[in-house]
């Protein structure tokens, strides 16, 4: 039997039967519901509002947390499929699934109380209520220990005050997690989108990322009770472990974008013809291909390792930016590398190299740029910490 293009080691024989089945499910949603118009959803800067029902009807939303909270307790390493097979049909949707489930229903899971467990959790699960994550400020993101957000506490109150930028979902959420100094350090907080001095303003004009919705929070004498503080967490442990939850997912993510654009070009180059034979033929094409191959091969073998690690409760930060900097940067450079195979229809979004290398630009950036990534990773080798 030939083998697999996208999956030359046969890294699918690796699933348990529960894992494949929910790789298929989302494959089908993908093949039949995103693909067809996340296009001309990029073309317009729409996100896809109408793909919510169905995307919380399959279980993805809040996929790891436990049954009891109207979650489907599936392991880390069917949360990544999902994020592999959401990604093929566009980083935006991925990011959607990544921000309700890891950042925003993960914390009030981790470090929430279990009042706030039962109050939110079964209706983000349903998509009745969609959440937003707080925590890059306009001044900078790879930096959030200086954090200028503060919270004070006025009686049986907090008073939140600041600014948050390049936010998720922004414009979508009912509630925001919002992490701010306060005189105890640096805190997480439940924020009801509708509370007075709340806004949200969409960012426009992105050349990345146009089927999701990025926005500004901003506060004002924002009042809340300190029920919506999660009681369970002090400082940068907090968010930093909702982002070691979300960067999880993001290593698979770009393996299904990559796996997309070798599909399309491997097709394309089969089919155009110059100098009398099509270009498939050619040395300089086939290797180009092959590479692509070599690449995703690695990356899925990373992704999978790191899953296991995960769900054997051995995961170290470390270890997820190196997967996160190996994988996106991989996707990223297979993207512009299928566009180029492509030649002139690579530019335009008919074809899906050049939507995927737009929106990897973002993903190289969110999360920790490469940068951060790479310096966790000598910072392990050395014992140096060159931040």
């Amino acid at each position: 039997m030939a083998l697999n293009p996208t999956d030359l080691f046969d890294i699918r024989s690796l699933l348990s039967e529960e894992e494949q089945m929910i790789q298929d499910s989302v494959a089908r949603f993908t093949d039949e519901k995103v693909l067809p118009i996340i296009g001309d959803c990029f073309d317009q800067g729409r996100f896809p509002k109408e793909l919510l029902p169905e995307i919380a009807s399959l279980g993805l939303l809040g996929s790891s947390l436990p049954e009891e909270y109207g979650c489907a307790g599936l392991n880390a390493v069917s949360y990544g499929l999902i994020c592999q097979e959401l990604e093929r049909g566009d980083s935006g949707i991925r990011s959607f699934v990544s921000v309700q489930s890891s950042l925003c229903m993960y914390p009030i899971y981790a470090y929430g109380s279990e009042e706030q467990r039962r109050e939110w959790l079964p209706r983000m699960a349903t998509g009745e209520v969609i959440g937003c994550f707080g925590l890059t400020e306009p001044h900078g993101g790879s930096d959030p220990a200086n954090m200028k957000t503060h919270a004070k506490r006025d009686g049986g109150d907090w008073v939140i005050n600041g600014a948050k930028m390049w936010i998720t979902n922004g414009n979508l959420a009912q509630i925001a997690i919002v992490w701010a100094q306060t005189e105890d350090g640096i805190q997480g907080f439940i924020v009801p989108t509708d509370t007075p001095g709340f806004t949200a303003q969409e960012v426009h004009r992105k050349m990345s990322l146009r089927a999701s919705v990025t926005s500004g929070l901003f506060f004002d004498n924002v009042r809340i009770p300190d029920a919506n503080r999660l009681p369970n967490v002090r400082g940068l442990k907090g968010p930093l472990g909702c982002l070691t939850q979300a960067r999880y997912g993001i290593t698979w993510g770009p393996i299904g974008a990559a796996q997309a654009c070798l599909t399309e070009a491997t097709e394309y180059a089969k089919t155009r013809v110059l100098f009398n034979r099509p270009i498939a033929a050619t040395q300089a094409v086939q290797i180009k291909l092959a590479d692509m191959a070599r690449r995703i091969t690695l990356a899925q073998l990373l992704s999978l390792q790191l899953g296991r690690l995960k769900d054997a409760g051995n995961l170290k930060p470390t270890q997820v930016s190196l997967a996160k900097w190996n994988n996106v940067r991989m996707a990223l450079d297979i993207a512009r590398e299928a566009r180029d195979i492509l030649g002139g229809s690579g530019i335009t979004t008919e074809y899906c190299p050049i939507r995927h290398a737009l929106n990897l630009e973002s993903v190289i950036t969110y999360e920790g740029t490469e940068t951060v990534h790479q310096l966790v990773v000598g910072r392990e080798l050395t014992g140096i910490n060159a931040f």
